[in-house]
């Protein structure tokens, strides 16, 4: 702001540009966000946690910010971000309202991805200014967090006369604002979860197997594969499909699925489920032939009645 500029009163939506920011739930996110924002002159001043991880971990990024109960943090705070598990946001929400903790104008961001703004009716009933900000991103719960920020996308959803404060705060955190409809906001979040979360479970599957299979260190077999496999299919879609499903190799999945069934039975329906979806996918692109289909097919429904 022009330091010569004549001071007016402010709206609450024309808010400082530097603000106190509070966060409730020390989990992974709210430090790492707070962190996000103090580098961008805002002040973070106060947090709330209580389980020991969470202390530990605002205690490295967030030095010199107490740890005190939520009413207390949004009693200290300009912006509030409520950080804390999604079945948990509705009733974490209710009860500051119930209470009178929460303040007209004061700006609450949550960072569900399945949850738009309704979920913070109550609170905007009560005067608040309401903002769903869901960075797309896997967090660690350390400082490392804060790195991964810059260019990360966020999923943002907001009333229209807060969309441009909004993405303000994003910028701000070094993200990219990508709008989301409140409806969609479910299927968004699936997305994501199906792509980022299902892929943990993926690669730590395929990392136990390797080592089943005597391989030293599959970290170091997966990383080339695996950083491949996601740049081209970021790049090209369906249309960077390889393997054994894709060309039709029937005897190739007939194996995989019996060795599975030996060494790791509880990975069978994960593969099968996921080589019926990659079949059907190559077909409908024209990458697997109809009549190396039909046996590939025929090998995934034996393995589901075995």
């Amino acid at each position: 702001m022009n330091a010569t500029a004549p001071q007016e009163p402010l709206d609450p939506r024309d808010r400082p540009a530097r603000l106190t920011v509070g966060v409730v739930g020390a989990g992974r996110v709210g430090p790492a966000l707070a962190a996000s924002l103090r580098l961008a002159g805002h002040r973070p001043v106060a947090a709330s946690g209580v389980s020991d991880a969470s202390v530990r971990r605002a205690a490295a990024m967030l030095p010199d910010v107490p740890l005190v109960p939520p009413a207390d943090v949004l009693a200290r705070a300009e912006l509030v971000l409520l950080t804390v598990p999604d079945d948990a946001l509705p009733g974490l929400v209710e009860g500051l309202v119930e209470t009178g903790a929460v303040r007209p104008g004061q700006l609450l961001v949550h960072t569900s991805g399945r949850y738009g703004t309704k979920v913070l009716e109550p609170a905007l009933r009560a005067g608040a200014l309401p903002l769903a900000l869901h960075p797309a991103m896997t967090f660690t719960g350390t400082p490392v967090d804060v790195q991964r920020l810059a260019g990360c996308s966020f999923g943002v959803t907001a009333p229209e006369e807060l969309r441009l404060a909004a993405e303000a705060l994003v910028i701000e955190m070094g993200g990219e604002p990508e709008w989301i409809e409140e409806q969609n906001r479910p299927l968004y979040h699936a997305a994501l979860a199906l792509g980022a979360n299902h892929l943990v479970t993926l690669v730590a599957q395929s990392m136990e197997l390797l080592r089943t299979a005597g391989v030293g260190a599959p970290d170091r077999m997966l990383g080339p594969l695996l950083g491949a496999a996601l740049d081209n299919a970021l790049r090209s879609g369906d249309a960077a499909l390889t393997g054994p499903v894709a060309r039709g190799d029937a005897g190739t999945v007939a194996a995989h699925v019996e060795e599975l069934r030996k060494h790791a039975p509880a990975a069978v329906a994960g593969y099968l489920a996921m080589a019926r979806t990659t079949a059907d996918r190559a077909l409908a692109h024209g990458m697997l032939k109809p009549e190396l289909a039909e046996d590939l097919l025929g090998v995934l429904a034996e393995g589901d009645l075995r």
